[in-house]
């Protein structure tokens, strides 16, 4: 039998939406990150749906982002924009805030927080 993916472990496509509405409405409410916030249009609807459908594929589910736009290609993705280690540390806030109000099993939580921070720590570019 295969091993299910994050994406099943955390339960699909509405689990993965609800963390990614999270993120974002820490993101808008938090004054903590501000700066983040500002590195982003007024209006965050694509910005929602372009990290959900990342998140998707990134989890195992379906290749939504890479369907539509191609490789992700984080990095260059991200060049236009300074993230630094305050940017990056802003992200991961917002992203553990969020995981924490998304019920999953403990040993998820760890893996999926460690792959965040990787993933957030390799976009730094300042």
């Amino acid at each position: 039998m295969a091993e299910l993916t994050p994406y099943e472990l955390l339960g699909g496509e509405a689990v993965v939406r609800q963390l990614v509405d999270r993120f974002y409405d820490h993101m808008e409410t938090d004054p903590r990150v501000k700066p983040l916030r500002d590195m982003h249009p007024e209006d965050l609807t694509s910005s929602r749906e372009k990290l959900f459908m990342f998140l998707s594929g990134w989890l195992g589910g379906p290749d939504l982002f890479i369907q539509k736009f191609g490789h992700p290609m984080l990095r260059a993705r991200h060049m236009p924009f300074p993230v630094d280690e305050e940017a990056r540390d802003q992200w991961i806030l917002c992203m553990l805030q969020a995981m924490a109000e998304v019920p999953m099993d403990d040993a998820l939580r760890e893996h999926l927080e460690v792959s965040f921070w990787k993933t957030a720590d390799f976009m730094r570019n300042r």
